[in-house]
């Protein structure tokens, strides 16, 4: 299984939401994902996992990659949402990842208001939640 991935622009910063199991096999998917958002907005990016059923150490991992990776282009990544099976845990190579308890929360913590002005997704990205970001 991999993953399907959804961004939204809000004024001051992005909010990429993942759906599906970020295990081996979605690292490479996740690792575009954050390459094609880079360039797209600016600010921190909020990772909404509310979607995610589960994650591996890699995907992890990933994570905590993306984090570097955002960190080097002057952008913070914050979680938001991360799954009941795990959490990160940091070892000291990548900046601080705050972690909201959902993605409503880590929009208020910015003050972001509901709906950002651009959105794109990926092909298979669950209709129903696209009404809800």
């Amino acid at each position: 299984m991999t993953i399907e991935w959804y961004y939204t622009i809000h004024p001051d910063l992005g909010v990429l939401s993942l759906a599906g199991h970020l295990g081996p096999e979605a690292v490479a998917r996740f690792t575009g994902a954050i390459g094609w958002v880079l360039p797209r907005g600016t600010g921190p990016v909020i990772l909404d996992l509310t979607e995610l059923r589960g994650w591996s150490v890699g995907g992890q991992m990933a994570v905590a990659r993306a984090a570097r990776q955002l960190a080097q282009e002057g952008r913070r990544l914050e979680l938001a949402a991360i799954p009941a099976d795990g959490s990160l845990v940091p070892d000291g190579t990548h900046p601080p990842i705050p972690v909201h308890c959902d993605l409503p929360s880590a929009l208020a913590a910015h003050r972001a208001m509901v709906g950002g002005q651009r959105q794109w997704c990926s092909d298979a990205w669950p209709e129903e939640r696209t009404a809800a970001t």
